[in-house]
């Protein structure tokens, strides 16, 4: 028999190989899945796992999908480690994308490259605003976040759904709903000609380092996170709860605001119902295995988006269905938070019973210590 025993102390080893014993226990799992799909394991594990990283094309879309995960990561990261579990970045994600829509639909033949940067500053404050409702609802009512900014998620893509089939629909469109492409002049640039990896990925990385930097190189960076580790001792030590909880939620909101931008602006080009593609949620996990540090987010993104594309290749060459990609997903979720136990706790064998003699007759003591009667009875009957 096997059980959990507390450790004194939390195991440093665990913390890091947690997340490579859950992805170890999901690649299992996958292909046990693909087994009794009557798929070849080894060749649907090379479609999450080859086929996105075999070439410099397919490297690019791998770069394409990590780079939105990335950033709202990084936002929920301080909001995270700030103990405000802000669960709406998807909703966050939708309006700064509506809201960057907006602006790139006033360009025209004549608007200058300026366009771009006021697209992205309008995704950043649409995000802002959608989590700052979050944060106006928390601070004055108390109310709870995981709840208003994951209902905020479905109002934001209601009102994607509103504009698009109505308002801003494209008459040209032939009845689909969505907007006009947008003008050349607002397409985000992008970094390597041929290939739709954009700036956006420049953004992400120098956003992971200044997130390390305000992390653990600043006094703002430790009041956030002693702010929602300890809140008396942040209180005794005049940090303010309440401004925390506006730093988490507005950061958070402006980078998944971001990441809606570079989308629409980038490799979507209009905006259509489709753009929640569940970058939001997906990034809740990137978080959480990348153990909300800047460098092992960066990791755990790249990881998403092969489950991401692998979702969507197991579609068209396995006949399987892209919801495949939400499972993987799931069970990278699951295994970990099975796998974090380890930090805490250390499997021990229990001890069985024990053979003990009584003038010669063999016979079994319970492991836990008997009872004064029952003791006395025992001893008794042995005589």
């Amino acid at each position: 028999m096997l059980k959990l025993e507390a450790r004194p102390e939390l195991s440093r080893f665990w913390s890091y190989a947690s997340p490579i014993l859950a992805l170890g226990i999901t690649v299992l799992i996958g292909m046990a899945l693909f087994a009794m799909l009557g798929k070849d394991p080894v060749r649907g594990l090379a479609v999450f796992f080859w086929e996105p990283i075999k070439s410099g094309y397919a490297l690019g879309e791998l770069m394409v999908k990590a780079t939105p995960l990335l950033i709202i990561a990084l936002g929920l990261a301080v909001c995270f480690r700030s103990n405000v579990w802000n669960i709406g970045a998807e909703g966050q994600f939708v309006f700064g994308a509506i809201a960057a829509g907006g602006v790139a639909l006033l360009a025209d033949k004549t608007t200058g490259q300026w366009i771009v940067v006021a697209i992205l500053l309008a995704g950043i404050a649409g995000g802002m605003v959608w989590a700052g409702i979050v944060a106006f609802l928390r601070d004055k009512f108390n109310a709870n976040e995981i709840l208003v900014s994951l209902m905020l998620v479905y109002v934001a893509t209601l009102l994607l759904g509103y504009m698009v089939y109505g308002p801003w629909k494209d008459p040209q469109g032939y009845n689909f709903p969505q907007t006009k492409t947008f003008e050349a002049v607002t397409q985000i640039p992008r970094l390597i000609k041929g290939s739709r990896v954009s700036i956006g990925l420049v953004i992400a990385l120098i956003g992971a380092g200044a997130l390390w930097v305000f992390l653990f190189r600043t006094r703002a960076g430790f009041a956030q996170q002693v702010g929602g580790v300890a809140p008396a001792a942040s209180r005794y030590a005049g940090f303010s709860a309440r401004r925390a909880v506006w730093i988490a939620l507005l950061t958070s909101g402006g980078a998944a605001g971001l990441a809606g931008a570079l989308e629409v602006a980038g490799p979507i080009g209009q905006l259509t119902p489709y753009v929640p593609a569940g970058y939001g949620f997906a990034a809740i996990i990137v978080a959480f295995v990348g153990r909300l540090h800047p460098v092992g987010m960066i990791f755990s993104a790249i990881l998403m988006s092969m489950f991401y594309i692998g979702g969507e290749l197991a579609q068209s060459r396995l006949g399987l269905p892209k919801s495949l990609t939400g499972v993987f997903q799931g069970l990278l979720l699951f295994t970990l938070l099975a796998c974090d136990t380890l930090i805490a706790y250390r499997i021990r064998r229990k001890a069985g019973p024990v053979a003990v003699q009584h003038g010669g007759t063999a016979s079994l003591a319970a492991s836990t210590p008997l009872t004064a009667p029952a003791a006395r009875q025992s001893t008794e009957g042995a005589l």
